[in-house]
């Protein structure tokens, strides 16, 4: 690419409409993971962002092949003195469903009222895009003084499988100062947050079977017993109407903070009211002796995030189902291990289930709690970087959601990351008509090329 002379935010101005049409161009493919109708699309996903990496400058861009989804690696050397920062992000999108709450088609990304309305608009696509296109800003306005490798999967949805052997067999290459994530929020668009915390998370699903085949609701109805009804009954026990959950030794782990440390997380704004509002609720609910903030963010959890059997579609038909399913899901708070909380839940379901079904279960993903420094060179430059960008000073937040790979790259790299988002919880990631704001979208590209003007000047590199 040609050096011109424009500063940071003249380059971003001119570059405006190219910087939304590449991000579109990626937002149009359904890149859904966890649904194998839609590999070719995730593979065509990859390709395009690969192709939209070296348009940016980015070098030695490689697409690797896995077992599941490709992984994508690349790098902009700066020179054998610069910290190095290694830039995670993710592809692969949740499913649309249910499709007719959406008010525009899923993957046809529409500006309203300031918002990119569309499936992976805020997760992760836009965000992960931001860094992209703040390093061709940097290095285009001859500015760039760090090295920055790219991270960027396929399966983050579907708990990262293929991501841990990558990471053992490429460490010597994803060695860095620092690792960058943006697949997180902020407090609202006034308060810039950095997220400290992330809940873990524990997903499964519990299938009970009764008779070999579905059958007359009058002719066998009171002889055999219901699956749906038993598989009802089941999720009924495991929650109390405290809030609590009722599995012997759940909370055993639970890491509980002092009286001074929920002060402080409830020191950031928030208002119950505008929150209710928000949903439609008339009243909020969840376990007693902690308020929204603490149990979004420090308590653990446990719901049933899909459950069928039966017969589910148009009209009657009086049918006693032969099996029904429940899809659930645990967030996890430190301490906690989803491998030891699937046998607790695994155990208790099993001993509380009569003998008149069969149980079956099957695991699909989850990842350990994490809990990030405040006091990390990256953590710094991050502040600095919002406090110049936005007028103030980041607060430390707790988020409720769940990225099985930060405890990883903890785990594996031995690297603290930064949790450096710049979504809004209004942004509705995972649910019909997701949105991410043209002003989060533009304002996040000027803040990580603060971030790596803070961060160059730290002494302390990684020797390449």
């Amino acid at each position: 690419m040609e050096i011109q002379k424009y500063t940071q935010n003249e380059y971003i101005e001119k570059n405006k409409e190219r910087f939304l049409e590449e991000l579109f161009s990626i937002l149009k493919i359904p890149s859904i993971s966890t649904d194998s109708r839609y590999k070719k699309d995730v593979v065509k996903c990859a390709s395009e962002l690969a192709n939209l990496l070296e348009k940016s400058g980015i070098e030695k861009v490689t697409i690797h092949t896995t077992k599941g989804n490709p992984i994508i690696t690349g790098e902009k050397i700066m020179g054998t003195n610069c910290p190095t920062v290694l830039v995670y992000g993710h592809y692969d999108v949740q499913p649309p469903d249910p499709l007719d709450l959406w008010n525009n088609p899923p993957f046809e990304p529409t500006i309203t009222d300031e918002k990119i309305y569309c499936r992976g608009a805020c997760d992760d696509k836009g965000q992960m895009y931001m860094h992209i296109k703040a390093v061709e800003t940097l290095v285009n306005t001859n500015i760039c003084k760090c090295n920055v490798k790219f991270l960027l999967e396929g399966e983050e949805e579907i708990g990262s499988k293929s991501l841990e052997d990558f990471l053992e067999t490429h460490k010597k290459y994803l060695q860095a100062d620092a690792i960058i994530i943006s697949d997180t929020a902020l407090i609202n668009k006034e308060t810039p947050s950095i997220t400290v915390g992330l809940r873990g998370l524990c997903y499964m699903e519990i299938e009970v079977t009764g008779p070999n085949k579905d059958l007359h609701s009058g002719v066998y109805g009171g002889a055999v017993e219901n699956p749906i009804n038993v598989l009802c009954s089941l999720m009924h026990k495991i929650k109390n109407e405290k809030g609590e959950i009722t599995v012997p030794h759940f909370y055993d782990t639970v890491d509980s903070l002092s009286s001074e440390e929920r002060k402080k997380l409830n020191e950031q704004p928030f208002d119950l009211d505008t929150y209710k509002r928000s949903l439609s609720l008339e009243e909020v609910f969840g376990e007693e002796g902690f308020n929204t903030i603490e149990r979004t963010s420090i308590r653990p959890t446990f719901d049933i995030n899909g459950i069928f059997g039966g017969y589910t579609g148009e009209g009657a038909k009086t049918v006693l189902p032969s099996k029904a399913t429940a899809k659930i899901s645990m967030r996890l708070v430190p301490h906690q291990n989803p491998e030891e909380i699937e046998k607790l839940v695994k155990n208790y379901i099993e001993k509380i289930c009569p003998k008149t079904v069969k149980l079956k279960f099957t695991t699909h993903h989850g990842g350990n709690p994490v809990v990030t420094s405040t006091n990390s060179d990256a953590y710094h430059a991050a502040s600095k970087a919002f406090l110049e960008a936005w007028g103030k000073e980041p607060i430390p937040a707790r988020e409720g959601g769940s990225i099985p790979i930060v405890s990883l790259f903890q785990k594996k790299l031995q690297t603290e990351p930064l949790l450096m988002g710049f979504g809004l919880n209004e942004d509705a990631i995972h649910s019909p008509n997701e949105s991410y704001g043209l002003f989060n979208y533009f304002k996040g590209i000027e803040t990580i090329i603060l971030f790596y003007k803070y961060y160059s000047t730290i002494k302390r590199v990684h020797k390449l």
